[in-house]
Formats: structure tokens, C-alpha cells, sequence
């Protein structure tokens, strides 16, 4: 690590102790807490930052850590909820657990991905407690046979997923993509939740159709099947269903005519379906004509 990374890293360690700070007072009294929104609204954006600050340094650990509590302040922050012993305890938790982990990074020894791994892991069991205890409080039906982990493990595909979308649009990287909807499919392969099976298989139609393009597709069916992961973790699988967006995107194929190609908006894709499908002749006459356009622009 140079000298620069080490400065932004002792930034980012100095902030995320004041926010811990902000987060183990609001903790600590809770039901006072809980009772001010604006209060509650202070603890959300110190995980919420402490979640930034980590993802842009690599720290996903933290930042999966940070992005739990996240979730579980926004819960209190959307619903009416009295506070008590238990749920103080089960945050208190979580809490511990992101301080452990920024301790040992402020540490000279550093956060190692071993002890990382460790710590989450054995976080895993109180953070598990504490999304169902807060889903009992709001009355969210459990939905029973769902891995506990579903959300996280959609999160992964669609980081996978994301990756893909960042490369050329070639027949083996649209199979990538359809192998991924597939194992999001498979999520919950004990209950085939319905609006949750409909809306991955409109992201795999979608992908499928070749007149769609990655700059396209990418935002829509990251943001509706993360979206949709969320309300299936929440037991809010009803609200589920695929945008008018993504609904079209998963319409048939167009076709092209017979003097037709598709052209991807990624120059070296572009250039490479031009040199397959052009004879040297038109390549020529292409060339200047592009040449001549850009002069006029």
C-alpha cells in the first residue's frame, strides 16, 4: 500500500470511529432513540457511510457488516416499533461485531482476510436473529424454507452478473448471463416463489434477445432483480412483478433484414461485426464516410 492509499485509509478509520461513536450512543438508548426521528436518522447515514467508505477501499467485510445494520436501521426508520431488551441486545451485536472489525484494521497487524472471515462468520447467527426478530415485530410472515443467506447470495450473482455486463456483448457472455438467472432461480428452489420465478425469467428472456444491448439491459434487471431479492428476504413477495421496462426488453426478438447486422455500442465490438460482415470495399467507402461525418461535427 503506498503512501497515498495508506492517508485515505487512516481518513476513512479516523471517520468510521466517530461513527461508531454515533452509533454505540443511539444503541445504548435505544428506546430514546427509536422515539426521535431524526435521531434514528443519524444512526442509518453512519452505517450508511461507514458501508461507503469501505466498499470504495475494499473492506467487504465492513462493508457487508455495515450495509446489515443498515438495512435493520431503515426497518426502524419505516416502521413503528417499540423498543425493548432484546432488540437492544441483538443490535448491540451487530454493533460489536463492525467495531471488532474496525479495531482490527486501525490495528498495526491490520484486518487480515482470515480474521475478517472469521468475525463475520461468527456474527452470522446474531445478525440472522436480529432481521427475523425485526420481521416479527412488524408482523412480516417467515417464509419458511427460505435460506436465511438468499439475499446475500443474490447480491454475489449480481455482482457477477454486473462484471459481464461491463464486457463485450459476445454469444458466451449473454450464456454467462443466463447461467446466472438460472442459480437465481434456484434460490429458492423449495418454495418456487412465483412473482420471484417470473421476474428472472423476464431477465433471462431479455438477455437472451440479441437486439437487446448491455447498456441497456445492465441497469434495468440489476435494479429490479435486487429490488426483487429484497421484498423475497422482507416476505414481501406480492410486490414483486417486472417493470413495463423490463417486460418489453424480454419481448421477442425483432429480426433483422438480410442486409442487416446488429452493432454493439462498444467501439471494439463494433469495429469486430463490421470487419466480419463488410468486404474490404465497403469497409473503405465506410471509413470515409465516418471520417467525413466527424469533420462536420
Amino acid at each position: 500500500m503506498d503512501e497515498r492509499q495508506q492517508q485515505i485509509m487512516m481518513y476513512f478509520i479516523e471517520e468510521a470511529k466517530e461513527h461508531l461513536d454515533t452509533l454505540e450512543k443511539g444503541l445504548l438508548d435505544l428506546d430514546a432513540t427509536m422515539q426521535d426521528p431524526e435521531t434514528l436518522q443519524e444512526l442509518f447515514r453512519a452505517a450508511h457511510s461507514v458501508k461507503g467508505g469501505a466498499a470504495m477501499l475494499g473492506f467487504s467485510s465492513i462493508q457487508k457488516t455495515a450495509h446489515r445494520l443498515e438495512d435493520a436501521f431503515k426497518i426502524l426508520k419505516e416502521n413503528p416499533i417499540e423498543a425493548n431488551q432484546k432488540l437492544e441486545t441483538l443490535f448491540l451485536k451487530g454493533f460489536d461485531t463492525l467495531r471488532d472489525l474496525l479495531n482490527h484494521l486501525a490495528s498495526p497487524e491490520g484486518l487480515s482476510d482470515e480474521q475478517s472471515n472469521r468475525i463475520v462468520k461468527e456474527s452470522e447467527p446474531a445478525f440472522i436473529d436480529l432481521e427475523k426478530y425485526l420481521h416479527q415485530l412488524i408482523g412480516v410472515p417467515e417464509d419458511e424454507g427460505i435460506d436465511p443467506e438468499f439475499g446475500e447470495k443474490a447480491v454475489e450473482f449480481l455482482r457477477e452478473m454486473l462484471q459481464i455486463f461491463k464486457q463485450t456483448a459476445t454469444d458466451a457472455n449473454r450464456k454467462k448471463l443466463g447461467y446466472l438467472c438460472t442459480k437465481l432461480a434456484e434460490l429458492d428452489k423449495e418454495l418456487a416463489i412465483e412473482p420471484w420465478q417470473k421476474i428472472v425469467k423476464a431477465a433471462s428472456q431479455a438477455i437472451a434477445n440479441p437486439d437487446n444491448l448491455y447498456p441497456t439491459l445492465a441497469p434495468v434487471i440489476i435494479k429490479e432483480l435486487k429490488m426483487a431479492s429484497d421484498l423475497v428476504v422482507l416476505g414481501q413477495t406480492n410486490a414483486i412483478g417486472p417493470s413495463p421496462v423490463l417486460v418489453q426488453l424480454a419481448g421477442p426478438a425483432k429480426g433483422l433484414g438480410e442486409n442487416q447486422i446488429a452493432i454493439d455500442l462498444e467501439p471494439k465490438a463494433a469495429a469486430k461485426a463490421l470487419l466480419g460482415a463488410f468486404k474490404k470495399k465497403q469497409l473503405v467507402t465506410l471509413v470515409k464516410l465516418l471520417a467525413e461525418a466527424v469533420k462536420s461535427m
